[in-house]
């Protein structure tokens, strides 16, 4: 239980801020306009399942202002996100587009809703160094790459259009894990 806690933990936190990102100059998709707020039909209590081990392990709730997460045990110490000005969040083709400001770069996280009670949150992983090596070839072969390194971070920046954003989503750069939503009591 320990290992799977660890496992979850460690997933969760390459999810949100990994030690190297995709990034992007500015919120994606970009020309999109900017939500005020999350919508209710996805806000609710999720829980976050590894989908390759099928692992439960902490849970994210999604309030209309933001999200904020639970660790398995309940404590609420993994963090707080709120819709501002280094949060930005944008709905375009099915997804939400979830954009976090890191210094001068934009981290982008993908909500995928594929029911009311599941909800897939996805990223171009780049932990796997073997993954990572062919991945960042791929991205260089339709982008210029701009790579910067902030503190123990390595950014490789690219810019899409929307259209090329979406060509990213639907050749499976994007992968993650599945959000299952709680039942109430």
């Amino acid at each position: 239980m320990r290992f799977g806690f660890l496992l979850i933990c460690s997933f969760w936190t390459m999810l949100l801020f990994s030690c190297k990102e995709v990034s992007y100059p500015k919120p994606q998709p970009a020309g999109i306009a900017n939500l005020k707020q999350l919508p209710e039909s996805i806000c609710g209590e999720y829980l976050i399942r590894d989908k390759a081990t099928g692992e439960i392990g902490d849970t994210i709730i999604i309030e209309s202002w933001g999200y904020r997460t639970k660790d398995a045990s309940g404590k609420d110490w993994l963090g707080v996100g709120r819709i501002s000005d280094t949060l930005v969040v944008k709905q375009y083709q099915g997804y939400y587009f979830i954009n976090f400001k890191e210094g001068d770069q934009w981290i982008l996280r993908l909500l995928k809703v594929k029911n009311p009670n599941r909800l897939e949150l996805l990223s171009i992983n780049l932990e796997n160094d073997v993954e990572q090596e062919a991945v960042l070839q791929k991205l260089g072969n339709k982008f210029k790459v701009k790579t910067s390194k902030e503190n123990d971070y390595v950014f490789y920046q690219i810019n899409p259009t929307p259209a090329q954003l979406m060509s990213l989503v639907n050749e499976n750069y994007f992968t993650g894990v599945e959000l299952i939503r709680k039942r109430s009591n």
